[in-house]
């Protein structure tokens, strides 16, 4: 006699990050890109259906152009990882019991980047030490600092305490409990901070053009000491597009990297 074992077919289990990914909508991936398409291609008419003379002719090409956008981008793209990667460390530093004390101070210090107009600290620091890439980076770490320091310990300090006890209480050491409990949970609202420096990082860069750094500035200020509209048209419209479409990027990761369930 022979027993058949009839063995029930299990669905799989959904991949986490395909999860992730269901958290977004058509309209969220989709609009915003579409929108931003139709600006550069409403630029592009613009710009076709003007008489350049040749210094425009010169200056607007996509050549000129795509070598200024990477320069934006590198700077933006540069000072934004210094930022990362220095003021969340010190932000999880600050929120510990035995340099608390600190705090204050340091967001003090940090409100001063922020405090001053960014054409000031980029003015300041090419008068006192000198131009250039490396001077405009460090201009653009000081103005987005707060952002990122501000958000990193107003999120580490806002993760509920009975949890933090619940982990301590597991066993686990305190600084299993801030990879494990405090930094995820906190994630959303660091990630927050990120995506305001960008910003200020884009519209920041474009004026350091004042220390030779390059950029999209550079055609913005040409357009403004030489009168010609459509320059400083192009410029301004390509930093807003640059703004918006990293913004737009920097939501989705956010959306994608947000815990499950937050």
């Amino acid at each position: 006699m022979t027993t058949r074992v009839d063995i029930e077919t299990r669905p799989r289990a959904a991949d986490p990050s395909s999860r992730r990914w269901r958290g977004l909508s058509v309209s969220d991936v989709v609009v915003t890109p579409a929108a931003l398409l139709a600006v550069l291609a409403a630029l592009f008419v613009y710009l076709g259906a003007k008489d350049l003379d040749s210094i425009e002719r010169r200056n607007i090409t996509a050549q000129h152009i795509g070598t200024l956008l990477l320069e934006h981008v590198q700077m933006v793209v540069v000072s934004s990882v210094l930022v990362i990667v220095l003021a969340v460390p010190l932000g999880v530093l600050l929120t510990r019991s035995k340099f608390r004390a600190a705090a204050v101070p340091v967001v003090a210090v940090a409100n001063l980047g922020q405090a001053i107009p960014s054409v000031g600290i980029l003015v300041l620091l090419a008068i006192t030490v000198g131009t250039g890439f490396a001077m405009a980076i460090v201009a653009l770490v000081a103005v987005a600092f707060l952002s990122v320091l501000r958000n990193t310990m107003v999120g580490i300090s806002g993760v509920d305490r009975s949890l933090i006890d619940a982990a301590r209480g597991m066993g686990l050491t305190k600084s299993a409990v801030l990879f494990t409990v405090e930094l995820p949970l906190s994630v959303p609202v660091i990630l927050a901070g990120v995506r305001v420096a960008l910003i200020i990082n884009v519209g920041s860069a474009a004026l350091a053009t004042y220390t030779n750094a390059g950029g999209l500035g550079d055609l913005i200020q040409a357009g403004i000491a030489l009168g010609r509209m459509p320059m400083l048209i192009a410029g301004s419209v390509l930093t807003a597009v640059l703004a918006l479409g990293l913004d737009w990027l920097a939501g989705i990761v956010e959306r994608v990297l947000r815990p499950r369930g937050l």
